[in-house]
């Protein structure tokens, strides 16, 4: 940019090279690269654009689509072209896509287009709620295999979540299924450098001779312990690149607690034979297979099937974006995580499948709620309307039944309330000494375990906690997010002090 705008024989040179610009994908032109443009066009107005304001996904990069909302403005004279017909996706895949942009606010919300799907019919988007993460991965893993069958190749199907650190599962349940796949955008889960040198890290670990021999639940800690070192930190970092190693970290020590809750006995040495053993399973094959993607990394991309996995609230839209409570802390980026929804749904030409998972583990407690970006996209007569079993079949059974608030009776529609046990509307109620005595419990049993303090207890469960102060184990069980692993290691502990701070209290 200085170079054309600060010498004039290099800005003659190249303007002179070329006459006529087109650019792109406008909406993700960041302001360097638009003062770049404006140096290379002078005073000329031979320029085309073609963007899509409701596409913009790339905010935390500095792209701004102002310069597309505003190209008008610039130019009066520009003649503007609606491209409205889509001939990608089937009228069923349209028609999803343009419920999903509809529900979108604020200025860019106002560029929307209502895509006029030109394919012949296809089979309408299809639902899927599954009680776990490996559950929906295996799920998925067979329906690929069903779309081989019936002669979609491995390349035209696509497996897209929100953050790389998703792929791990996907992965796995390809693997198992004999499927081939190729990650996009990124390596495999156990290629990518933390995941690497957090491998490292647990080798030097088991080369020392001054650890205990540890099993079960001290060889979760002591996994825990050893990647503070290369970058787990008690709490989720700031910045999209931070955040992706933080969660590739976190899905490390998650896949060590369920190899170590499969195989009590196993050891250090073991866990890293099993890691190895994955790493070269999951080697990225050479051959074209299924694609693994992030959303982002599938932007301008398409393929016959689509399967956007992992909607959950906390996942999609990102956790980093509501508050602690599940309630909006940042609008603006909230409509960028819807915009990326509508990207990932506008990928597939048609067959697609939108799927998520009430608990991350299998057998793990189910505090998830699936995406609010799917609110009123869930037809009533699909089964991922109905509440989840233990097994993938679900061609029936009742509707679903929240579970309602302690206090008024209402259905608890959300995560947070539902760990609380009550809705926003009614009162709090809570035990501001006995909170207070919680979390310094909790901040001295991680220091303790060398944990975060979340993995001991989430601020909400320990708000639930003092709020219903629970006399027994079953009235702490009841709490969401104290299940039976929890109870076993926490429960002595705060029982003791909720009774502490509740003697004599009526």
């Amino acid at each position: 940019a200085a170079a054309l705008e600060d010498y004039s024989s290099v800005a003659e040179e190249f303007r002179g090279r070329y006459r006529c610009f087109v650019v792109d994908e406008y909406q993700d032109v960041t302001p360097l690269q638009q003062r770049v443009l404006d140096a290379w066009l002078g005073d000329r107005d031979d320029l085309t654009v073609v963007g899509d304001a409701n596409q913009t996904i790339y905010s935390f990069t500095g792209a701004s689509p102002s310069f597309l909302l505003d190209f008008s403005r610039r130019f009066p004279e520009a003649a503007v072209v609606r491209l409205e017909r889509d001939y990608r996706s089937t009228p069923q895949v349209v028609s999803l896509a343009n419920r999903v942009i509809g529900a979108a606010r604020g200025r860019i919300a106002g560029t929307r287009l209502q895509l006029i799907g030109q394919r012949p019919d296809g089979p309408e988007p299809a639902f899927a709620e599954y009680d776990d993460e490996p559950a929906e991965a295996a799920a998925v893993a067979k329906a690929v295999a069903k779309l081989l069958g019936n002669g979609v190749p491995a390349a035209e199907i696509a497996i897209l979540y929100r953050i790389n650190a998703q792929s791990e599962v996907y992965e796995q349940a390809l693997t198992e299924a004999g499927i081939p796949y190729q990650v996009r955008g990124g390596e495999g889960f156990f290629q990518r450098p933390e995941v690497r040198q957090a491998v490292s890290a647990l080798r030097t670990a088991a080369n020392r001779d001054d650890l205990p021999d540890a099993r079960g639940a001290k060889l979760v800690t002591l996994v825990r312990a050893a990647l503070a070192g290369v970058g787990l930190t008690k709490e989720e970092p700031v910045g999209v690149q931070a955040r992706e190693k933080w969660a590739s970290l976190v899905a490390l020590v998650a896949l060590t607690e369920e190899l170590a809750e499969a195989e009590p006995e196993l050891d250090l040495s073991g866990l890293l034979r099993e890691l190895a053993a994955r790493a070269e399973a999951r080697h990225p094959p050479t051959v074209q297979g299924v694609t693994l993607a992030s959303l982002h990394a599938a932007k301008g991309l398409e393929w016959d099937a689509v399967f956007l996995v992992g909607l959950a609230d906390g996942t999609m839209p990102i956790q980093h974006v509501l508050g602690p409570d599940s309630t909006v802390s940042d609008e603006a980026a909230l409509e960028e995580e819807r915009r990326l929804l509508y990207v990932g749904v506008t990928r597939a030409r048609e067959h697609l499948q939108l799927s998520w998972a009430l608990a991350r583990s299998a057998g793990g407690r189910k505090v998830r709620r699936r995406s609010r970006f799917l609110i009123g996209l869930v037809p009533d007569d699909s089964p991922a309307s109905r509440i989840a079993t233990h097994t993938t079949e679900r061609p029936s059974g009742p509707k679903r039944v929240h579970p309602t608030c302690r206090i008024c009776g209402r259905p608890l529609l959300n995560t947070q309330a539902t760990m609380l046990g009550r809705c926003s509307r009614c009162p709090a109620d809570v035990d501001t000494g006995l909170l207070e005595a919680l979390r310094e419990w909790r901040k001295e049993k991680a220091d303790e375990l060398k944990v975060p303090h979340f993995v001991v207890f989430s601020d909400t469960t320990l708000t639930a906690i003092a709020e219903q102060r629970p006399a027994d184990d079953r009235a702490l069980v009841a709490i969401p997010g104290i299940g039976a692993k929890k109870l076993q290691t926490y429960g002595a502990d705060v029982l003791a002090v909720v009774r502490s701070k509740t003697a004599g209290q009526k």
